[in-house]
């Protein structure tokens, strides 16, 4: 499975941004797709989640704000983040879990600016 995540770049506070990542290679076995996020001197977390069903979990700090969808024909992952706050600058990552093994996409940066 190869991932490849997009669409960071800079924004004010309370503005938005949407991250795609497309995944390639063996995607029947991918279960659940995932965003984490790492801010500078932090330890990546997690984001938001959803299961090939189509079931969602967020982090409390994300809650109201951001919104993972998918969009199965494209083999895309989507992350609509809305009203971003400073603290939400980070480098994000989608990350695959699959049958067997996980696989991480390289991040994305995501700068807002007060």
């Amino acid at each position: 499975v190869q991932l490849q995540a997009f669409g960071g770049g800079l924004v004010q506070a309370g503005g938005s941004l949407r991250l795609s990542c497309a995944a390639s290679g063996s995607i029947a076995s991918i279960n659940v797709m995932a965003w984490y996020r790492q801010a500078s001197g932090k330890q990546r977390e997690l984001v938001a989640t959803i299961t090939s069903g189509g079931s969602t979990n967020y982090a409390d700090s994300v809650k109201a704000r951001f919104t993972i969808s998918r969009d199965n024909a494209k083999n895309t992952v989507y992350l609509q983040m809305n009203s971003l706050k400073p603290e939400d600058t980070a480098v994000y990552y989608c990350k695959a879990m699959a049958t067997l093994y996980d696989y991480w996409g390289q991040g994305t940066l995501v700068t807002v600016s007060s």
